[in-house]
């Protein structure tokens, strides 16, 4: 199988942010998972640098257009580096060979007679570099970027967008490789049909009121219109028009054995599941298999965006917890197709208990405790009938599904679940209790191994999502692999060597101190318990320790105490019926900036409950969440609204900002919580 993943080429107006990075390392770690199963996969990304939103800024500033592409161009392509997205191409659409594909389509859009100079007249907007009709704006502004739109009025080549309608709904009906939805999820695919059916008009592809874009082939004055170029770079990277296409046979025709799948956010999502299709259809190529379209990063309510400035730059959150705490945090937040808000409170919370906890202190329990057991090595004996490997035959199951459906939060998960079946596994034999009362025997080999195999297969799973610290945690188990390495085999049980040397180490996640971290945000100190060590991209092989490690305490250290508070009796504590309870719909309550109205099911039942946690969350990231809730509280009034119960969440020290208490999917809702 041979598979084709792009990401929409990026503005480069201004440096990148979350939002750019999110859409990126979707695809990378798509990418990686593919090439993890032995598929041939190809991965293109690039810079978009025509268009007026480019020639205003250079302007503004008094430089030549190609002056800020090579300003901001490279700052993509040296993020993408840092967080060790493996592309196998960047392409700039400043480019002598993208020139060249782009003039190919157009000769093809003309062979077909599907284009004819028209006059056009209508409100554009610089953001999008589109036109609206005056019925889809929102109090007369552009509905996504929120600024009032310009009149435009010229001369343009147009395009017979109009012709391929019927084939475009039948192409959202069929697909263009049977059982394989053309637009994902379901909802963009509905949204996509219905403005299709509604009526298309022939589109605008060129433009005389910019000077900045490729010159249109036959019409002096005229340039390209930004999208048509864009468009054209997954397929001008192949080589389209070069002479030498043997990339395009490569990967670009769909079909049983090949894949071609753009990601991309919604708000571009009409460009490339209706504009691209039928630049393809008239030129007589091949459609591509999917267009995959995920939801926005908001931050105070709204889209990322340049042109609002409410964006949230990457660097300072890397700069104090590494590279792979914030691929990790973006891939396991969202669920996918679906919206999120970005805070650095949520980002704190994901970190400690996923990366600090889950992983980093499951690790460094498991490393230190075989190696003082075993003289700084791994355990001699296997053992393979044991529920740490069960647990990690479901979590590979379950972590390939989720993939192969696009649902990556639900990959990440698994990688969740297997971490707390080996924490649980590890408190539950008490191996450190085991070797005080019974010395170095087989049975205590067969535990250590089952901790340490579990944590091989789970380093594996993180590959695609986390390579860094996957390569660093395969190296601390004495089982050394690059991330990049890691094949189908290794997800097999049994992979550990044994007898291996174990490299005991500083904690991979130190706990970030989430109260000093915002209490002092302007100062330079350090944000966790203890020095972080650099992650490296590729693990190196560790060094046999001159000495055994001393042995950690079987436990961490627990927290400081809290406050003194009331004490209640148990009868006290049981008069509160606790329940775990899914949240089947979430809205904002009207006129309120912190309440959050939910339809919750508690087992067959179904009630409101008014929450004031609209701050952190936004309705789409609780639908299908379990929560514990006060199920037998008195029913109470909030702005007009009959709440019956209370759901439990922490109040985030410093900011006071609400933390839902996280319950295992896999819970029934209305279970008693005790």
């Amino acid at each position: 199988m041979s598979r084709y993943y792009t990401t929409p080429i990026y503005y480069v107006n201004d440096r990148p942010h979350i939002g750019h990075l999110y859409t990126t390392l979707v695809t990378d770690t798509l990418t990686r998972f593919h090439r993890l199963q032995g598929e041939d996969v190809r991965f293109l990304t690039g810079t978009d640098e025509h268009g007026q939103k480019i020639e205003k800024v250079a302007k503004k500033e008094g430089v030549a257009p190609i002056a800020v592409a090579d300003r901001h161009a490279p700052t993509f392509r040296d993020l993408w580096k840092r967080f060790s997205v493996a592309n196998d191409d960047f392409l700039r659409t400043t480019e002598p060979r993208h020139r060249v594909g782009v003039t190919e389509m157009i000769r093809r859009l003309g062979a077909a007679g599907d284009l004819y100079v028209a006059g056009h007249e209508g409100w554009y907007c610089v953001g999008c570099e589109a036109f609206y009709p005056e019925k889809d704006l929102e109090d007369g502004r552009c509905p996504t970027h929120g600024t009032p739109p310009e009149w435009q009025k010229e001369e343009n080549v147009f395009f017979r967008l109009s012709r391929y309608q019927d084939r475009l709904l039948e192409l959202y009906e069929r697909g263009s490789v049977p059982g394989i939805p053309f637009v994902f999820p379901e909802t963009r695919l509905n949204e996509v049909r219905s403005f299709v059916a509604a009526g298309l008009k022939d589109l605008s592809v060129s433009r005389t009121a910019i000077e900045w874009g490729i010159p249109f082939p036959g019409h002096p004055g005229h340039v390209v219109y930004v999208w048509l170029d864009a468009l054209t770079n997954y397929l001008t990277a192949l080589g389209l028009g070069s002479g030498d296409e043997s990339l395009v046979a490569r990967y670009w025709p769909a079909g049983d054995d090949r894949r071609v799948v753009h990601l991309v956010g919604k708000d571009i999502l009409r460009f490339h599941a209706v504009y691209w299709p039928a630049f393809l259809m008239s030129a007589g190529l091949p459609l591509p298999t999917q267009v995959v379209s995920h939801g926005f990063w908001l931050k105070d309510a709204r889209k990322m965006s340049k042109s609002v400035g409410n964006v949230v730059r990457p660097d300072a959150l890397v700069d104090a917890f590494g590279v792979d705490a914030l691929r990790w945090h973006l891939i396991s937040e969202m669920s996918f197709g679906q919206d999120a808000s970005f805070s650095d409170e949520a980002f704190l919370v994901r970190y400690n208990s996923d990366l600090a906890n889950g992983l980093g202190n499951t690790l460094s329990r498991a490393v230190r405790m075989a190696a003082d057991a075993f003289s700084g090595k791994t355990p001699s004996e296997r053992c393979d009938d044991n529920e740490v490997k069960r647990a990690a035959e479901t979590a590979v199951a379950a972590w390939d599904a989720a993939f192969r459906a696009c649902r990556l939060h639900e990959a990440a998960e698994a990688v969740r679940v297997l971490l707390g079946a080996i924490d649980g596994y590890i408190t539950a034999k008490e191996p450190w209790k085991k070797v005080k009362a019974e010395g170095v025997t087989p049975a205590l080999h067969r535990i250590h191994h089952n901790a340490l195999e579990g944590l091989r297969v789970a380093a594996c799973l993180l590959a695609p999502i986390a390579p860094g610290a996957a390569s660093e945690v395969l190296a601390r188990l004495g089982a050394p692999k690059a991330a990049e390495a890691i094949g189908p085999s290794d997800l097999a049980w049994g992979g550990l060597p044994l007898g291996a040397p174990l490299a005991p180490a500083a904690p991979l996640f130190p706990r970030a101190d989430a109260k000093a971290y915002f209490a002092e945000p302007s100062e330079e100190k350090p944000v966790t318990e203890e020095t972080k060590p650099a992650v490296p991209a590729v693990a190196t092989v560790p060094t046999v320790p001159a000495e055994p490690a001393p042995a950690a305490a079987p436990a961490p250290a627990p927290a400081a105490a809290p406050a003194e508070a009331a004490r209640i009796t148990v009868d006290d504590f049981f008069k509160a019926d606790l329940r775990v309870a899914e949240i089947v719909a979430a809205e904002k309550v009207e006129k309120s900036k912190k309440l959050m109205k939910m339809k919750v099911r508690i087992g067959e039942e179904e009630r409101t409950i008014v929450a004031g946690i609209a701050t952190a969350y936004t309705g789409e990231q609780l639908v299908g969440r379990k929560v514990v809730v006060v199920a037998n509280l008195l029913p109470a009034k909030l702005m007009g609204i009959e709440s019956n119960g209370m759901v439990l969440a922490a109040s985030l020290p410093g900011t006071g900002e609400p933390s839902l208490l996280a319950v295992d999917p896999s819970v029934p809702s209305g279970t008693k919580v005790k």
